[in-house]
């Protein structure tokens, strides 16, 4: 059987590890999608509200991953790293830091709801059910430019961007993996 490496990423809440942005991208690595709302339509795009809503982490979702070297691997974020990334990450004020594709800074487009899904706060009607301790965000997207692209399917959903830390490395036979996966998106 084919051995990955499953790299558990989390952050150390004191140094220089965190999320910096939250990024607008056409596929999600978390491979869900966001939802935008409006006024009568829950479940659609409307120039009124300019919200988009969905998971920014899921917990103990593996990611797959190939570094530049071909080296494969899946990379994890337990409840509590999704935790420590989403307090620091409010605590630093980073509602504004959002970016496109990861590559280009964005006026205009805000965090204005978070929080973590768990017995109390469950995963929200219409979206695909989310394990415990995923984060949940909504933003509101006043810049015109990326509304449009929003509409247009140009950005589907959100991913995570930051310098994180290995807090463990565990290997899984690659089939494994994949069974963990279609049972998550289930």
């Amino acid at each position: 059987m084919n051995k990955l490496p499953v790299i558990y990423l989390t952050i150390d809440e004191d140094h220089e590890t965190g999320l910096d942005a939250i990024s607008l991208v056409d596929h999600p690595a978390i491979e869900r999608n966001w939802m935008a709302f409006n006024k009568k339509q829950k479940f659609s795009l409307n120039e009124e509200k300019r919200i988009v809503s969905g998971a920014a982490m899921v917990a103990d979702y593996p990611i797959y991953r190939k570094d530049e070297d071909g080296r494969e691997y899946y990379v994890v974020f337990d409840s509590d790293a999704i935790r420590k990334i989403a307090y620091k990450f409010m605590k630093e004020g980073k509602t504004n830091a959002t970016n496109l594709d990861h590559t280009t800074d964005v006026e205009g487009v805000f965090m204005f709801e978070s929080f973590l899904i768990d017995e109390m706060k469950p995963t929200p009607k219409g979206f695909d059910k989310l394990p415990n301790g995923s984060w949940f965000v909504s933003y509101k997207v006043d810049n015109d430019d990326v509304w449009a692209q929003v509409k247009d399917g140009t950005f589907k959903g959100f991913s995570v961007e930051g310098v994180f830390s290995e807090s463990r490395q565990m290997d899984v036979d690659k089939m494994i993996i994949e069974e963990v996966e279609k049972a998550l998106r289930a």
